[in-house]
């Protein structure tokens, strides 16, 4: 709920889990069992939740104002914006 104020959101995300070893993989050419290599790529994933955090809480805010204003058309969803007590 918001009274039109700036709207701030609060979030928190766990840590990426990681593997401490190696894990049992297959080469494609030789169809030999071997270890795949132990790589982290992904250091940080903050930004990309950023992103995708940004834009569910746009989504919800979208849903929320139709549950309010909203019609079949935008005309008739802007008709009811401007005619707000």
């Amino acid at each position: 709920m918001t009274n039109g104020e700036t709207l701030i959101v609060r979030g928190a995300k766990k840590p990426i889990s990681t593997l401490g070893k190696r894990l049992r993989s297959i080469d494609l050419r030789t169809k030999e069992t071997e270890e795949a290599a132990y790589e982290r790529s992904d250091i940080c994933a903050l930004p990309a939740a950023s992103v995708i955090a940004e834009a569910v809480v746009c989504f919800e805010v979208a849903d929320a104002f139709l549950q309010r204003f909203g019609a079949d058309t935008m005309a008739e969803t802007r008709r009811r914006w401007e005619a707000r007590p």
